[in-house]
This record gives C-alpha cells, sequence and structure tokens, in this order.
C-alpha cells in the first residue's frame, strides 16, 4: 500500500484516479490527501463549476453518486469529496456498484476517518481494482520523532533529537496539533536552521529544563535533587504537566529498561533498533541500567502501576493527588 506523499505526488505527475477512498485511524495523513486534492487539481476558475464537498451526515450513498455520475461544466473533470463519510458505515457497501463503473471524468474522495473498511465486503473487493484504497494508520509513540524529522527536512529544517523528544512528549501522537506546532516554528526560524530546545521554549512555551523527558532523565541518573526540582515545577503547573502523562512516560521509560537488561548485545545500534529510540539516547539507557538493576526496574513498574491508579482517582484524594508524583519519585529512586 502506498504513503499518502506517494499518493500526492502521483497526483502532482498528472496520475488521478476516478476514486480516492481514504480510511483508518490516524486523520492527518486522509486529511493530507483530501486536502491537495481539493487545492490542486482544480485550478481557481473551474472550482466554482465543478468542485462539492459533501459531508456524510448530510447525504446518502446515492446522493453522493448522483453527484459524482454529472458531467463536469467548462472543464475536463470535477472533484467531489465527502468528508466525514465514516457517518455512512451502515450503508458506504452499497458505493460499490459506483466504484466497479466510475464516471472518468469525476474524481470522488471519500474521508472515512477513524474506521477501517472491511475488505472482505463488495467495496473493500472493488476498490482494489478500480480506485485507490489508502489505510492511514495510528503512529506507534516511537515512530512519532521519526515521522516528525521527515517533515522538517522535507520543509529544509533540522531538529535536535532532544527538542524532537520534549515535542513528542508534551504533545503526544496527535500528529495534526504537532505539524500545527511546527508550522508556528517554520513561521519564525529561517530555513535551513536546526529546531532546539531553546527555540521550542521561546516559541511554543514547552519548558527545555521542565519536562517528561527531563525528568526521565534525572530518574535514570538517579538524581533526586533534579527529579524533585521538577516534580514541584509540575505540581504548580498541573495543566501543563498532568500526571497522568508524567506516570505514562516513566512507565514506557523502566519498561523499555527492563528490555534492555533482557537484551544479549548491547551495542549502540542493537539498543537502538531493540528499543526504538535515536541512537542519541541509549548512553541514558546505559546509565539507568547501572542504578537500576533488574529488580529494581520490576518494583519500580510496579510502583507505576500503582500509581496511575491512585493518579486516575482510585484511592487517593485531590489532595493527595498533588504530591503523589513527588512520594513517588522518592519510592523509586531510593
Amino acid at each position: 500500500m502506498k504513503h499518502a506523499k506517494d499518493i500526492v505526488a502521483d497526483i502532482k505527475n498528472g496520475i488521478i484516479k476516478p476514486i480516492y477512498f481514504l480510511s483508518g485511524e490516524e486523520p492527518y495523513f486522509i486529511d493530507q490527501i483530501s486536502d491537495y486534492i481539493e487545492d490542486n487539481v482544480l485550478d481557481e476558475a473551474e472550482k466554482g463549476f465543478n468542485q462539492v464537498v459533501l459531508y456524510g451526515r448530510d447525504v446518502t450513498v446515492e446522493d453522493i453518486v448522483g453527484q459524482a455520475k454529472r458531467y463536469p461544466m467548462m472543464s475536463e473533470r470535477q472533484v467531489v469529496i465527502v468528508k466525514e463519510a465514516q457517518e455512512l458505515s451502515r450503508t458506504i457497501d452499497k458505493l460499490a456498484s459506483y466504484v466497479q463503473n466510475p464516471q472518468p471524468s469525476t474524481v470522488l474522495v471519500i474521508c472515512y476517518k477513524y474506521k477501517k473498511l472491511d475488505g472482505r465486503k463488495a467495496l473493500g473487493k472493488v476498490l482494489k481494482k478500480h480506485g485507490v484504497h489508502y489505510e492511514s494508520k495510528k503512529l506507534y509513540d516511537n515512530q512519532v520523532g521519526d515521522w516528525l524529522r521527515r517533515v522538517l527536512i522535507d520543509e529544509g529544517y533540522h531538529i535536535n533529537p532532544k527538542a524532537a523528544h520534549i515535542l513528542v512528549d508534551f504533545l503526544g501522537t496527535d500528529l495534526g496539533k504537532v505539524k500545527n506546532e511546527l508550522n508556528k516554528l517554520m513561521l519564525i526560524l529561517p530555513k535551513g536552521s536546526e529546531i532546539t530546545p531553546e527555540a521550542i521554549e521561546e516559541n511554543i512555551g514547552i519548558s527545555k529544563d521542565f519536562n517528561n523527558f527531563e525528568l526521565r532523565k534525572a530518574v535514570g541518573e538517579r538524581d533526586i535533587v533534579k527529579a524533585q526540582r521538577i516534580a514541584n515545577y509540575f505540581v504548580q503547573n498541573p495543566k501543563d504537566n498532568p500526571l497522568v502523562l508524567s506516570v505514562s512516560s516513566l512507565f514506557g521509560f523502566f519498561s523499555s529498561l527492563l528490555k534492555y537488561h533482557g537484551l544479549p548485545q548491547k551495542d549502540k545500534g542493537t539498543v537502538a533498533k531493540a528499543l526504538g529510540i535515536n541512537p542519541y539516547f541509549v548512553g541514558e539507557y546505559v546509565t539507568a541500567a547501572r542504578n537500576y538493576p533488574m529488580k529494581k526496574v520490576s518494583m519500580a513498574i510496579n510502583l507505576l502501576r500503582e500509581a496511575d491508579v491512585k493518579g486516575k482517582g482510585v484511592g487517593a484524594s485531590a489532595f493527595t493527588n498533588t504530591g503523589l508524583l513527588k512520594e513517588l519519585l522518592v519510592r523509586v529512586m531510593n
């Protein structure tokens, strides 16, 4: 299956298919393809009569087919884009008969977000022969940093590995949200720049010193003073630093550390590949492994599971919850 950028590249080169069925859990890539078609397949003069945007909650499959069968006016083709098509999930298979014999002068784009099309049904089968069926998959946490770096390279920028880690830690795996923040940075910084933690702090407001990345590093080094300083900052700024994210971040760190202990070979390349991390960060796991033998790592994971439950309100009041991270760090690092 092609990647989103390959589909866009084909369209740029004039390879335009009559049907694009864009489905899957990650809306960012669906929007990337749909927006490119909406903005570029027709010129501005043609769009007025020949480009239509429909919404799944407002139309039926029959309405879509009727629109798609129309002929373009004073143009080689028309574009019909159906957004939020997942609203038609119960009847979407009716589209199969049209896909079997599509109107050659129509580009029909179906945005079927957050759902996977059943390839065993008629629509899934005919799409393989007559259209482009793209399934947009959610990226795993450890894939977002690489995606972020590729996006910036395509735009003529570079990013410091630590800066990439800070952004992903703070913004999570919502690619649309991450891209919006990158757009802000690219508006401010000249092309060719390297995006640093300082640039992120200055222009986005994510602290380069007080974040979950630095907390993990302090815990790995068993730097109790630094870890508690970060915890104090988090307690004072709970909206930007929710406990659940800190616990999740530390849980991921110790889970990877447990995997590190189990590796038969611990050279930088093997560790980076096994843990799904940038080789730049391997040294942090080497240090942490010296400070936390396997038994201690297992204990930390159990403490983090317990803290996660308490942080979600089970067995801990709102008052005690504010000090839960500080207490957790003491128990993990002692």
